[in-house]
């Protein structure tokens, strides 16, 4: 077995700070209270749910010997970091990355877990692992205090009979859950997928437990979509930069019915709702969702307009650089005379910022919270 240390793990392709980690303090806890079932677990029963750069996988390995890992992460980026960091520690063969469904957790006897930032997400990890993996599975599922709820206590409480809450150690604890309840996740599947629909703007919003807002119209994508009338006319390619639950592509795509309309997300859940969100808006021919790293399958100067609703969270941390990835991949895809509609946070100073990356920028639109631009491509 090769030597392993954390301090080998980098964030890289997600941004990188010097306020940046790849590893923390409930990564080290959630391995340290798993050891014990780590060592008795055979090869291919330890899954790791929610892993950000493979802290939890490869300290699984590197450090537990564990082999045949399955592992789900939702953020391409971090089964980027995770690969990368894999072939730096030598434990490239110790994992395999996999959906997120019943393959990921069957026969399961030991699972790693950072918690999800909902308890949707959360609800939906449980009743996964209660119904597929083995009966003597053990669920290990940490945070950092700050980010913890009683209500987690609950969501897990209805999926197992046990309930363990780890001591704190470095502001972090875990929960470490086991006994699956006979028939309480019997739906969990059905439940998965949740819609609802919006009758100020006649659509249907499908989500996932990690899809950014829910079935939700968070109010900056609102704001925007009141520009559209505004944005390019007839743009033969027009792109839902990081798309969420894809209402963007929804509403450009009825906007503007003779363009190609693609939603991008690099969140596996985030595509797996867009497509949902189009299959019941009757969409799904009219707007190819991709899952990818802001444009990166996408040509250069292929698109006339492009919609973005940009995060600016890293993690949990606030971070600018958050956004500048995904306005450098706009300004490569939009052809000369494109625009980029974006929306962002009035506090923010991404229009200096869109300037210098994509070309002319107005403020189109502003409101106490939001601001809304239009860059036109160079």
């Amino acid at each position: 077995m090769p030597d392993f240390s954390f301090d080998d793990l980098r964030r890289f392709p997600d941004v990188e700070a010097p306020n940046l980690f790849a590893v923390d303090a409930s990564d080290r806890l959630i391995l340290d209270e798993a050891a014990d079932a780590l060592a008795a677990a055979a090869p291919g029963e330890v899954a790791v749910l929610g892993d950000r750069y493979g802290a939890l996988t490869l300290g699984a390995a590197g450090l537990h010997g564990a082999t045949r890992i399955r592992v789900q992460q939702d953020a391409l980026t971090g089964e980027r970091a995770l690969a990368r960091n894999a072939d730096r520690t030598g434990l490239a063969d110790s994992y395999e990355s996999m959906p997120f469904d019943a393959s990921l957790v069957e026969g399961a006897t030991v699972v790693l877990m950072q918690l999800p930032r909902t308890l949707a997400a959360l609800e939906q990890a449980a009743a996964l692992i209660a119904r597929h993996a083995h009966p003597s599975v053990v669920v290990f599922a940490g945070g950092r205090i700050k980010h913890l709820s009683t209500s987690m206590n609950d969501v897990l409480t209805t999926h197992f009979s046990e309930l363990r809450v780890s001591l704190a150690r470095q502001k972090s604890r875990v929960l470490v859950a086991s006994q699956p309840r006979a028939g309480a996740h019997a739906d969990s599947d059905a439940a998965a997928m949740r819609t609802e629909f919006h009758d100020d703007v006649q659509l249907w919003v499908a989500a996932q437990g990690t899809a950014f807002a829910g079935t939700k119209l968070d109010i900056g994508t609102r704001f925007l979509l009141s520009f559209i009338p505004q944005m390019a006319a007839h743009p033969d390619v027009a792109i839902d930069l990081g798309c969420g639950t894809g209402v963007l592509a929804a509403e450009i795509a009825r906007a503007r019915p003779e363009a190609r309309v693609i939603a991008s997300d690099q969140s596996s859940s985030a595509v797996a709702s867009a497509r949902e969100t189009m299959r019941l808006n009757g969409l799904e021919a009219r707007v190819e969702v991709v899952r990818d790293d802001a444009l990166r399958s996408q040509p250069d100067a292929s698109a006339g307009l492009i919609l973005c609703n940009p995060p600016f969270h890293v993690g949990a941390a606030v971070h600018a650089d958050a956004a500048l990835g995904l306005f450098r991949d706009a300004a490569r895809v939009l052809e000369s005379g494109g625009e980029l509609w974006t929306v962002f946070n009035s506090s923010l100073s991404h229009a200096a910022t869109l300037r210098k990356i994509v070309g002319p920028t107005d403020v189109v639109g502003q409101n106490a919270k939001f601001t809304v631009t239009r860059s036109t491509k160079r």
